[in-house]
């Protein structure tokens, strides 16, 4: 999934701050969020979580690792 329909479900289940990461270690912003896929996230998938607990582990679409 994207990163903005993943952060789009985690605001529609009420946690409106989530965090993103690049995942290939190079420190990229993530400036255009359709532009992103989530490949990892913490906590996982199904735990209950609060304002800023979501950690999303992003790539660009097309980069290794992209599993869209």
């Amino acid at each position: 999934m994207n990163l903005q329909d993943a952060q789009d479900t985690i605001q529609a289940a009420g946690v409106f701050f989530s965090r993103s990461v690049d995942a290939t270690g190079k420190g990229r912003a993530q400036v255009m969020d359709r532009n992103w896929v989530v490949v990892g996230q913490t906590p996982a998938a199904g735990v209950p979580i609060g304002e800023g607990e979501a950690m999303l582990s992003v790539v660009k679409i097309g980069e290794p690792g992209d599993c869209s």
